[in-house]
Formats: structure tokens, C-alpha cells, sequence
């Protein structure tokens, strides 16, 4: 073998060495479905429980959830402001953490104690005709959002 084979043969080896410890990582289904809602921002149309009962919000702007980076999780429940956290185990797949909310009285009507009540039991998501829903474990009902201005 010639010297110019053999040095070509060592560099071929050494990009090939190298190019397996600069692979990009897979995605995993968390990542990708993390990916779906983080950076979104939504505001809230109505909670529909799964009796038929429908409770519209009057004024929308004042119920808002926006998914941020890292699992990070802000909200706005009528008059109480609040952060938490958010995870994603696959598609079409969310679960909340412990939101610390601000405790001001809000007025009555309000669907801020409907929503701190429901949050815990979100498990599932659809993003369907542009709009956020956020299915209530065993078939409790849905919170419909819209994409927030």
C-alpha cells in the first residue's frame, strides 16, 4: 500500500469517528410534543362540562395561558395571576403543575374558582381549527381556547 492510500485511508477513518459524536439527537415524543404548544398564547372561550353545562367567558382577555420554554407555565384566571408548570409525555398529551396563584376576590360570574378547580384534571389536548381544547380526565369535559391577539 502507498503512503498516499494509507494516509487517506487514516483520514476517512478519522471524519467517520468524528461524525458519530457530532450527531444531532432524536427527537423523543416529549420534545416533539412539547413542541406543539411551547411558545403558544391562548385566552379562554368557554368551559363545557360534560353534563351539557356550558359556561361562556364574558370577557375573554382576562383568562389567558401561555406555555413558555422549559415547562414554564403563565396564567391569568379573571382578577389572579399565576405561574406553574406544564409537561407533555407525547402527543396530544399535557399535564400541569401546582399553580401559585395570587388570592384576590374575584367578582361574581367569574370562571376563575371553575378553572382552578378543572386544572388538575387536564390530561389531553387538541389544536382543531386553530383553537386550543384541553380535554378533562374521564370524559369531565373540555376548556376551549383561542389563539390570544
Amino acid at each position: 500500500m502507498t503512503l498516499s492510500r494509507i494516509v487517506i485511508a487514516l483520514a476517512s477513518a478519522g471524519v467517520l469517528a468524528m461524525s458519530g459524536g457530532c450527531a444531532s439527537p432524536v427527537p423523543t415524543a416529549e420534545s416533539t410534543a412539547a413542541a406543539g404548544l411551547q411558545g403558544t398564547s391562548w385566552r379562554l372561550v368557554q368551559i363545557a362540562m360534560s353534563d351539557g353545562v356550558t359556561k361562556p367567558a364574558i370577557e375573554r382577555s382576562r383568562y389567558t395561558v401561555g406555555f413558555g420554554e422549559n415547562g414554564v407555565l403563565n396564567v391569568r384566571f379573571d382578577c389572579n395571576r399565576g405561574r406553574g408548570s406544564w409537561t407533555s409525555s407525547g402527543p396530544n398529551q399535557v399535564e400541569f403543575g401546582t399553580l401559585a396563584l395570587t388570592r384576590a376576590m374575584c367578582p361574581m360570574g367569574s370562571l376563575h374558582d371553575e378553572l382552578v378547580r378543572q386544572w388538575p384534571n387536564v390530561r389531553s389536548y387538541v389544536v382543531k381549527d386553530g383553537r386550543l381544547y384541553l380535554s378533562l380526565m374521564a370524559d369531565g369535559g373540555t376548556i376551549e381556547f383561542e389563539p390570544a391577539p
